[in-house]
């Protein structure tokens, strides 16, 4: 059987509130998550054992391969699937490690896509989405590859018809650990940071259609609560953010997820490539992607 082939985009998460810490230590989010068109590459070619090797720019920064989301998915998956089929997978990686666009989490995703095909399995498949949210709370909204509204913690996931806005992705090359990020956020258990009036009556509300000024006005009604506290983690987060703020034809900048990458979306494709360029000569030594979110 020939090799079969997946992408794992980054996902960005263009809002994200935090609603409170769980009493099992487990924070509950509501985040607007969209997907650029930057991806890792993972190859399955099937056979008998489980493997995995690394491949490209930033196959390095990965570190063991043993600790690595595409094995730990597959081998959840295999205890829930008898006979599960495997084989060897390659990883090309080209998205920055520990950076809040999901780069592991997109991967665990490809991996079961790549098993579902290779083993005559529906993604809606409850077994595929149970191993998704054990491997990691991302993992899930990464399965299909959509934009969504996340709520929980990933478990709930609401399609969203975001419009394609162009977008420059920009990471300092400094990994930030997420757990660190959420304990200088400082939720002790069982807090929450909204009403919980709020929690049960004010539901998410989002545009409907591909009206990009309306997406706009709706996403700058948000923040991402996990900015400041990865900020002060990192301050060089607030470097980046002020070098995309300042980018001409710029309508919005955030961090994604628990950073450090930043993300910032354009009025055209031509003024996020410039916006790019642009970047890319004043910071030689960041991480940058220009392209398009959706």
């Amino acid at each position: 059987m020939p090799a079969l082939i997946e992408e794992g985009r980054a996902k960005v998460n263009l809002t994200l509130k935090v609603v409170g810490r769980r009493v099992d230590g487990f924070h509950d989010l509501e985040s607007v998550v969209a997907f650029a068109d930057c991806a890792d590459r993972l190859t399955l070619e099937p056979g008998s054992a489980l493997s995995l090797a690394m491949s490209g720019p930033l196959a390095d920064a990965c570190g063991d391969t043993s600790d690595n989301l595409v094995l730990k998915a597959a081998r959840l998956l295999g205890e829930q699937v008898v006979d599960l089929k495997v084989g060897h997978f390659t990883l090309e990686k080209v998205l920055p490690v520990a950076a809040g666009i999901g780069g592991g989490s997109a991967d665990a995703a490809a991996a079961l896509r790549l098993l579902a095909r290779l083993n005559e399995l529906s993604l809606d498949d409850s077994r595929i989405m149970a191993v998704a949210l054990q491997t990691g709370a991302d993992v899930p909204v990464c399965v299909a590859s959509r934009a969504c509204d996340m709520t929980g913690v990933g478990e709930g996931l609401l399609p969203l018809d975001l419009p394609k806005m162009p977008c420059v992705l920009v990471n300092p090359r400094v990994p930030v650990a997420t757990k660190n990020v959420f304990k200088a956020l400082g939720l002790r258990h069982g807090e929450l940071l909204i009403g919980a009036t709020d929690v049960m009556m004010q539901a998410p509300s989002w545009p409907e259609g591909h009206a990009v000024d309306d997406w706009i006005a709706a996403l700058k009604r948000g923040t991402n609560d996990l900015e400041a506290p990865a900020a002060r983690i990192e301050p060089v987060i607030s470097e980046v953010l002020s070098a995309l703020r300042a980018a001409k034809a710029v309508r919005l900048a955030r961090m994604s997820g628990s950073g450090a990458t930043c993300f910032a979306i354009f009025e055209t494709d031509a003024d996020a490539e410039a916006a790019g360029e642009k970047l890319r000569a004043d910071h030689p030594r960041w991480w940058m992607h220009a392209g398009t979110l959706s």
